[in-house]
């Protein structure tokens, strides 16, 4: 009999805004998943329920948030709460191989110091880097070798202050395109495409996970001048002035390093950070070839999301941290799949943790019960179900400098961000969309902020959140 589930192709992208790909978005050149978006749905409401790397991953994983999961912040550091994901834990890549697919992953891991892709379900193919996974991999390293291309330099770099003799944030790499991690991971993903297509019958997932658009944003040519600084305007949350905001904002630009950099400055990371995205584009377009030459396209569902986003200058902030802002916490996703019909756009709040249920209904795989996610075939198929939520929840838990308790409610109109140690923020996003003025403690808004404070509640309530039984003391 055969085996009529689809394949499912997941690409991940690393702090990729979700404006660098929304349909209204920056002009950014993205023809790539521009034609994956066009021919598949759009989620225009899809959100990260953490946005740092190892936390996120693990939702991803497990469909469960972070303070579940227990990977509250990045495994790899010398501050991280657990260095690896509890074994007892359902992932989706386990059940699928249970299930009778052929699982691949190719790329980033970080989610864990010790147990990597294939202690979950995954054949490996390599990719990651040992900043983030120490020695998961070299053929990389194998791979540039063979090509024959010397010692990389970095010329126009711009660092930041981290006191540490200078971080690089941006950079035109010597290397050529084909001698990069990024056209590696896209050639480890084509060969398992090819070794997929000359396989047998049963269906595969495959997962790669892109380094970038992350910072260092060190891009070869043309990529590296593809996008002019001069071309690109301020951000209009560059306007922050940090007035009646969590103190924690100023700081973070001066921990990060970034407090004396100006526009100009930025600009010239931004271009960076463009062209990554286009090189990464360039990068799913020879894997799209790929599936489509060797016969998988019309079976296989494609799917690109991030793991969270980047500010890059927004809010005139670097990387991400304790700020809650629609830069790095709505992320892109997409969805084509050929093999049903799907609804071209959808507005509904879906969160990157729903992936895991969506996966393993793919796969007519049983589901886990007591999941933080909800399958979003139904609302592929434009049939959204009645309890579906009119708000979105997420979390953060600390990074680096320390532990700092986080909680966001974002609704149609509003956000509403509660900050243990700090003040709390309210955003009306309709008459502020760049979030800007926090109105936390304006008396026009108590009504909405009561409302907003009781639903955030309910939230924490219905995933069991620890903190449930004491944040909403706190509002009284």
């Amino acid at each position: 009999m055969t085996d009529t589930r689809p394949n499912v192709l997941f690409l991940l992208t690393d702090q990729e805004r979700a404006d660098l790909l929304a349909p209204d978005g920056l002009p950014v050149e993205t023809p790539n998943l521009d034609r994956l978006r066009d021919e598949g749905t759009w989620f225009d409401r899809a959100y990260t329920p953490v946005s740092i790397c190892t936390s996120a991953r693990a939702s991803l994983l497990t469909g469960l948030y972070p303070h579940a999961h227990g990977m509250l912040n990045n495994s790899h550091e010398a501050d991280a709460v657990r260095t690896d994901l509890p074994e007892d834990l359902p992932t989706f890549g386990e059940l699928l191989a249970e299930s009778g697919y052929e699982n691949g992953y190719a790329g980033k891991w970080h989610v864990g110091r010790t147990r990597g892709p294939e202690s979950f379900g995954f054949e490996y193919f390599g990719g990651s880097d040992d900043h983030h996974d120490e020695a998961l991999d070299t053929r990389y390293k194998r791979y540039r070798e063979s090509l024959d291309v010397g010692e990389e330099t970095v010329e126009d770099a711009v660092y930041a202050d981290d006191g540490e003799g200078g971080m690089v944030v941006s950079g035109t790499t010597s290397l050529p395109p084909e001698a990069t991690r990024t056209y590696f991971l896209a050639e480890l993903t084509i060969d398992a495409i090819e070794r997929r297509a000359e396989g047998g019958d049963a269906p595969f997932f495959h997962r790669t996970d892109f380094l970038g658009p992350h910072h260092p944003y060190v891009v070869p040519e043309p990529y590296a001048s593809m996008y002019d600084p001069d071309d690109i305007d301020p951000w209009p949350s560059y306007a922050e002035t940090f007035e009646g905001k969590p103190r924690v904002h100023e700081e973070y630009t001066r921990y990060r390093g970034v407090e004396e950099f100006d526009w100009e400055t930025w600009a010239e990371l931004v271009a960076k950070y463009f062209g990554f995205m286009t090189f990464i584009d360039d990068q799913v377009g020879r894997i799209l070839d790929a599936l489509e030459a060797h016969g998988l396209d019309e079976e296989t569902a494609v799917v690109h999301a991030a793991d969270h986003g980047d500010f890059t200058g927004s809010h005139r902030q670097f990387n991400k941290g304790p700020l809650m802002y629609e830069q790095t916490y709505r992320i892109p996703l997409v969805v084509r799949d050929p093999t049903r019909e799907t609804v071209d756009e959808i507005d509904a709040f879906v969160r990157l943790q729903d992936l895991m249920p969506t996966f393993l209904e793919w796969a007519d795989a049983e589901v886990p019960s007591e999941l933080h996610a909800r399958s979003l075939l139904p609302l592929l198929a434009g049939d959204e179900p009645d309890d579906w939520p009119d708000s979105v929840y997420a979390q953060y838990h600390g990074d680096e400098f320390g532990l700092y308790s986080q909680r966001m409610l974002r609704t149609e109109r509003y956000k509403f961000v509660y900050n243990g140690p700090d003040r709390n923020e309210l955003y009306d996003l309709r008459t502020d969309p760049h979030e800007l003025r926090n109105l936390v403690d304006h008396p026009h808004y108590e009504d909405e902020k009561r409302e907003l404070q009781e639903t955030l509640a309910e939230w924490m309530d219905e995933v069991a959140d620890p903190l449930g039984k004491w944040v909403p003391k706190t509002f009284r």
